[in-house]
């Protein structure tokens, strides 16, 4: 253990950016850190997306570690000052990157970080990430793509227990927000932790998703006996969190399905279906056109 905190206390001093994190209490076991309803830039720094940290007891689990090594190293040190604890595992939920490009805070501390076994397939560790793009280098500093150390298969649910605590890493077996969703779920807690499969505080994006396998996997979500549901983006955290991205795909599906029927086109599709309930929503005007160009192209050959 005096070894563990060596490390850790070494590791802290290095970066000097800070985003200036606060953690937020979720239930008596869960701390959430939660990021703007925005799109990465130089002002947010990544700071757009949600990473989670929950008491096991003697350990810390982590959901999505962040954006950057510096703000994985600031949430840790934020969250240590509640409960000094080692970390036991880390999660990814997916393979997009804001998520996870914290992982080599973690992996210098020696702890494991599980994701699904998409991230070999899909990600290039060699490749200049969308974060390293599109934010400041001084925030950017020491990260580097590292994938997870434990991959999940496709259809299986891995359990884990940790502290005499229950632990369901449930890799959704069909495509949704991306073809290697896993969520989280802690029984006893009654709690889960949705990744991108769930947005509540604005639009999400369908580019890299099956809007099927999304309401699919939504619909499953809700029939679990959960009282917390807390997704990667929006802070809030009861069991209808889910309601704003399930009700925004299933009105886009129907919307989609009824232009393709009376043989409305792609284009002219893009322009009409506005669903003006969801205009006020962050992010509207980014996704909203994209995200009925991609479900048009995908349904349009059918979608049964």
């Amino acid at each position: 253990m005096r070894a563990f905190w060596a490390v850790v206390l070494t590791v802290l001093q290095v970066s000097a950016f800070e985003y200036g994190l606060k953690p937020e209490k979720v239930n008596d076991k869960v701390y959430c850190f939660f990021g703007k309803p925005e799109v990465m830039d130089t002002k947010n720094n990544g700071n757009m997306v949600n990473s989670c940290f929950v008491d096991l007891g003697k350990h810390w689990l982590v959901v999505d570690p962040g954006p950057t090594f510096a703000y994985a190293k600031e949430a840790w040190n934020e969250i240590s000052a509640i409960k000094k604890m080692p970390v036991a595992s880390v999660i990814n939920t997916h393979v997009h990157d804001d998520h996870w490009l914290g992982n080599g805070f973690y992996l210098s501390l020696g702890v494991d970080v599980l994701g699904a076994a998409a991230f070999e397939e899909e990600v290039n560790p060699t490749a200049v990430t969308r974060m390293e793009q599109r934010i400041s280098k001084e925030a950017y500093a020491l990260t580097s793509p590292k994938l997870p150390t434990i991959l999940v298969e496709q259809e299986k649910t891995l359990q884990l227990h940790i502290d005499g605590v229950e632990i369901r890493l449930i890799h959704v077996d069909t495509k949704a927000h991306t073809s290697g969703d896993i969520l989280v779920y802690l029984p006893k807690m009654q709690t889960i932790f949705c990744g991108d499969v769930v947005f509540n505080d604005r639009l999400p994006s369908l580019r890299d998703g099956d809007i099927n396998g999304w309401i699919e996997t939504l619909e499953m979500i809700k029939e679990m006996p959960v009282e917390y549901v807390i997704g990667g983006h929006g802070n809030e955290v009861q069991a209808d969190a889910v309601d704003l991205t399930y009700n925004y795909l299933v009105q886009l599906r129907n919307e989609v399905r009824a232009a393709i029927e009376t043989g409305e086109g792609i284009d002219s599709a893009v322009k009409t279906i506005k669903m003006s309930d969801f205009s006020s929503v962050a992010l509207y005007a980014e996704m909203h056109g994209r995200n009925v160009e991609t479900a048009y192209r995908m349904l349009e050959w059918g979608d049964e």
